[in-house]
């Protein structure tokens, strides 16, 4: 209330006008830095399109994905290099059978930092096969963990769109019959189990 009640100088005036400059030139440019990557991203509009029914990639992460491995994921003919690379998957130290870090590589940052933002709106996105696998994970792995399980699950899914030209179909809501069949024996075996008083 008292900086509103305050009284602007003439330099503080212009150092105000001169930082509005700043803003509107700023979002000027990144306008058409935007225009510039939908202009160049045109070609791969397909690959993008199937990336974007994935829960969790949105149209920049898409571009991002693109960008970084290809519409169609030529250099890496497996799932596990590709996660290997963008530093999804746990590390092996071991020495006389012992392992001293599970820590991940290092990898692809700007890939590894857009796929884990995917992976937090993909755990987010409800009734997804993303958000079980997630549930099912924090309480053994705990929140971390079980989201960088979601980011090299995210590194399979992505690979295999691109490497073979598959579109995302989601069957987190639906239950099998297996699924069904084991649920009713482990309720079966839980009614067996005598209660204690």
């Amino acid at each position: 209330m008292d900086a509103l009640r305050g009284t602007v100088t003439p330099v503080q005036r212009r150092l105000l006008k001169q930082l509005l400059q700043d803003a509107e030139l700023a979002e000027a440019q990144k306008k058409e830095l935007e225009e510039m990557t939908g202009e160049i991203m045109q070609p791969h509009a397909a690959p993008i399109q199937r990336l974007v029914q994935v829960p969790g990639i949105r149209l920049r992460t898409a571009e991002d994905i693109i960008a970084e491995i290809g519409p169609e994921a030529k250099p890496f003919p497996r799932a596990a290099q590709l996660s290997s690379w963008v530093g999804a998957c746990p590390g092996r130290e071991e020495s006389a059978e012992q392992n001293h870090s599970a820590r991940c590589a290092k990898g692809n940052m700007s890939l590894r930092r857009a796929l884990c933002e995917a992976a937090q709106g993909a755990v987010n996105t409800k009734n997804s096969r993303f958000q079980q696998k997630f549930k099912r994970l924090l309480p053994r792995l705990g929140y971390a963990k079980a989201i960088w399980a979601i980011v090299r699950h995210l590194c399979v899914v992505v690979r295999e769109i691109l490497h073979q030209g598959a579109d995302y179909i989601e069957h987190g809501g639906q239950t099998t019959l297996g699924a069904i069949r084991r649920r009713a024996q482990r309720l079966n075996r839980e009614l067996r189990v005598p209660v204690s008083p």
